[in-house]
């Protein structure tokens, strides 16, 4: 694997941003420490081959699908039935992903074995979220592993495979083996932030700019469970967002630019500073502050409250470190936005700019990545990003 590049730029703000308190409770494993359980915790199933560096990010990995789909005519949560013998009650068709793959229908539910597998230690879990593009092309996927009956995480000292359940909600979507949809977490213990921790680290550190400026302190909302109340921006854009069209072609999910964005979506325009959302449809928004992921700190974006709208947003919402920040000495503006994944439910809903929207949790690491969000990485980031869809679309 390639040299690390020198985070002392990193490491200095980690160190200046530090809650005084001991964050000793847990953390999240970087991108070493990973790499070091690749082999040992984190397995490949036979006929796999090796993780490579491109799955790495700066706290997670990239997940590859295995060689067979399986079309089944319902999702399930594991439990005590195997997955296997569910798999046989429910499956209706299978069919090959090597090659070229093969196109998963809108509308119908998958499920494949990942490559991977995890020997964990007793005092590791998992954890598991889309990746930014299986989100904004409106891909619905959940990790399950065997015997839990939870979705998207596992028990500590997990051993076993993974398996990951596939719908696509508005495109027909081709994929293939080695298709990257989901990422996995490591944690110990338990890594969210405190409320007053991460009050502290704003005081170092703001983590939200509108503008050139930051957000002051006294108006930010942080919540009880240590998150940041967000909102939607849909001022100053246009378009302010984008649906997706009913009835397209074929989006072939690992194909950077590959294609035309207008050939998926249709460009939205607020009216008077709101839109209104119809039941069913899907819908990428962006955020109106730019957020800051400190080096030392991950984060994921969560729904606020379910009760405050007919709507569902954040499909995809992991932020690795560094995601949105710069070294002091680094032009360009402070923070990204975060792309907004949103499905309104039974009725049309109207959402305004500046409408409360999600949160954002964040999560200590064990230490500074050897390599940032999009630090010396090869291929397409979010870094910039505004009102962006997914690589698979040109700009």
């Amino acid at each position: 694997m390639p040299q690390a590049a020198n985070p002392s730029d990193p490491a200095a703000c980690a160190a200046r941003t530090q809650p005084a308190a001991a964050l000793s409770r847990g953390e999240l494993l970087v991108d070493r420490e990973l790499r070091a359980l690749c082999g040992t915790q984190i397995l490949c199933n036979n006929g796999a081959g090796p993780i490579g560096e491109r799955q790495l990010q700066a706290a997670s990995l990239d997940l590859r699908l295995g060689p067979t789909a399986y079309r089944i005519r319902a999702g399930f949560l594991p439990g005590a039935t195997p997955i296997e013998r569910r798999l046989e009650e429910l499956e209706a068709s299978r069919f090959s992903l090597e090659g070229a793959g093969a196109v998963l229908e809108r509308g119908l539910v998958y499920l494949v074995a990942l490559e991977e597998e995890l020997a964990l230690a007793p005092e590791l879990r998992a954890a598991f979220n889309p990746r930014s593009s299986t989100g904004r092309c409106d891909v619905f996927t959940r990790v399950l592993a065997a015997g839990h009956p939870r979705f998207n995480d596992t028990p500590a000292g997990y051993r076993g495979k993974l398996w990951i359940e596939i719908a696509p909600l508005s495109f027909p979507v081709r994929l293939a083996r080695g298709d990257r949809l989901a990422q996995l977490r490591i944690v110990r213990g338990e890594a969210a932030l405190t409320r007053d921790e991460l009050i502290e680290v704003y005081r170092g550190e703001p983590l939200c700019w509108r503008g050139e400026q930051p957000v002051p302190l006294h108006e930010v909302r942080f919540d009880d469970d240590g998150g940041i109340e967000l909102h939607l921006g849909l001022a100053g854009r246009d378009p302010c967002g984008w649906r997706a069209q009913s009835n397209t072609g074929v989006l072939r999910f690992a194909g950077e630019g590959e294609h035309e964005a207008r050939d998926f979506f249709e460009p939205l325009h607020a009216q008077a500073g709101h839109s209104i959302l119809a039941p069913g449809g899907f819908y990428i928004f962006a955020s109106r502050e730019r957020v800051v992921i400190p080096p030392q700190l991950a984060a994921e974006m969560l729904p606020v409250d379910v009760g405050i709208g007919e709507l569902r947003n954040n499909y995809a919402g992991f932020f690795d470190n560094g995601f949105g920040w710069r070294a002091a000495h680094e032009p360009g503006p402070r923070g990204t936005a975060a792309v907004l994944e949103v499905r309104a439910h039974d009725v049309p809903f109207l959402v305004e700019d500046g409408q409360v929207f999600f949160r954002l949790r964040y999560f200590r690491a064990s230490s500074v990545p050897e390599r940032i969000y999009a630090q010396g990485r090869s291929g397409g980031s979010y870094r910039d990003q505004d009102l962006c869809l997914a690589r698979a679309f040109r700009s």
